[in-house]
């Protein structure tokens, strides 16, 4: 018990003035790297693109905010990041940054892929998005056999969603595995897609990745082309908002919905600005607190580590390679590099946190449609914090919640695969009538 006060003393300690120190400092940069990044991208490319450093409601010095025509859909941490040296004004000089990049004479560019920014990653796996309009979608189908084929089951599809900085592969090369293709009563389908913008989906620089436009690709890439008029939806963190969104858009196919890790923070006013104090709280310890501090509230410093980690993941892998002595990079680490500072910061702040201004809307209205919904979290999950399944069970008891003891975010599901994959298959079974 002694031992444990003093951790968490320590801990208090670190976060306290330390923090508020360092976080000081991280304004200061953030303010210093914005003025180096509209220099960059105006030498760099002769375009200068908006950055969230202004309220755009407040300002009309860039044409870059012609998105805010769908701003219901935008999260206002995008501008509202508090940050005392851009309040005090030290943005001003990056204001005549275009007036005195056009007197630089630029160097003769050789022509490059115009889908990414100069600060991304223009390697051959990392531009194929570039032939589809259509997100990456791995599909697992019953085996093709004369048994199969004259039972008659229905078949029942499950769209499998990953979390942030993830892809398809997290649900493929996990609990992919354990899934049954058949039961006694049923065939299975399987779905899981990278969302825009991760993995090997589409992640084209000119879009917000709002939470409808992330719900327009998985209907255009999956729902549409495959004519699924009844599915499930089985998701993972942030991912668990995106399948919210999109079963309410189709409450009357949907059958069931699995959750695992939801941030949930309720609607109501500033519950966008209350999500990123809650998920991306300035605090040194944990070092998966800080480092998701660091990159949801300084866009600059985040694009900074986007174009050391991501840009040049081919460097960090053959140096993994040679550190670990292994022919092949651990999927964690290549599909944490899928992803631009784009498709990142814009899914971090307009699906997480904006995201939560409409979930209970969606939510509302998938239980009024009689969908059953279930709830699985870790108890030890410092990404997101239990209260957010019990405010959730709280508004709506009708959604069914387990707790598992002992898990973290990422734990509740690998530590437990084959529980985890035969209670989906309860679900599934329990959960309506509607065959597709």
């Amino acid at each position: 018990m002694m031992a444990s006060t003093f951790q968490e003393n320590c801990i208090s300690v670190i976060n306290g003035a330390p923090s508020k120190a360092v976080f000081f400092l991280f304004d200061l940069l953030d303010n210093f790297l914005c003025i180096v990044f509209r220099f960059l991208d105006q030498v760099m490319e002769e375009k200068l693109e908006s950055c969230q450093c202004n309220n755009p409601q407040e300002t009309a010095e860039f044409s870059g905010y012609e998105f805010l025509q769908d701003h219901q859909h935008l999260s206002e941490t995008l501008y509202r990041r508090r940050n005392v040296f851009r309040e005090a004004g030290f943005l001003r000089f990056a204001r005549k940054l275009p007036e005195i990049t056009k007197k630089i004479e630029k160097p003769k560019k050789v022509p490059r892929e115009v889908a990414n920014r100069w600060s991304d990653c223009g390697c051959k796996n990392c531009v194929s998005w570039t032939n589809s309009d259509k997100l990456n979608v791995i599909v697992k189908q019953p085996s093709v056999s004369p048994d199969l084929l004259m039972s008659n089951k229905p078949i029942e599809s499950v769209i499998f969603i990953h979390g942030i900085l993830a892809s398809s592969s997290y649900w493929t090369n996990t609990v992919f595995k354990y899934l049954p293709e058949t039961t006694e009563k049923t065939n299975y389908r399987f779905f899981a897609v990278d969302l825009l913008g991760f993995g090997d989906s589409p992640k084209p620089r000119d879009c917000r990745y709002t939470l409808k436009e992330h719900v327009e690709m998985v209907e255009k890439s999956v729902i549409l082309p495959y004519n699924l008029t009844s599915f499930h939806v089985v998701a993972h963190s942030m991912g668990s908002i995106v399948a919210v969104a999109l079963a309410a858009k189709f409450s009357g196919s949907v059958k069931s919905v699995a959750l695992v890790a939801p941030p949930y923070f309720g609607d109501k006013e500033g519950a966008s600005c209350d999500a990123l104090d809650v998920i991306a709280e300035k605090k040194l310890w944990p070092p998966t607190s800080f480092f998701s501090a660091m990159m949801v509230w300084y866009e600059h410093i985040a694009r900074g580590v986007c174009f050391i980690v991501c840009k040049h993941h081919r460097t960090w892998e053959k140096i993994i390679k040679i550190i670990t002595w292994r022919s092949k990079v651990p999927m964690a680490v290549t599909e944490l590099t899928k992803h631009t500072h784009q498709s990142s910061w814009h899914s971090m702040h307009n699906v997480l946190c904006g995201g939560a201004k409409f979930t209970d809307k969606h939510l509302e209205s998938l239980i009024n449609s009689g969908v059953k919904i279930s709830v699985v979290h870790g108890d030890k999950d410092a990404a997101v914090p239990i209260d957010c399944l019990w405010n959730m069970k709280a508004k709506f008891p009708e959604v069914e919640v387990e707790v598992i003891a002992g898990t973290d975010h990422s734990s509740v599901i690998m530590s437990r695969k084959e529980v985890f994959v035969a209670n989906l298959v309860s679900l599934w079974a329990s959960s309506g009538k509607k065959q597709n």
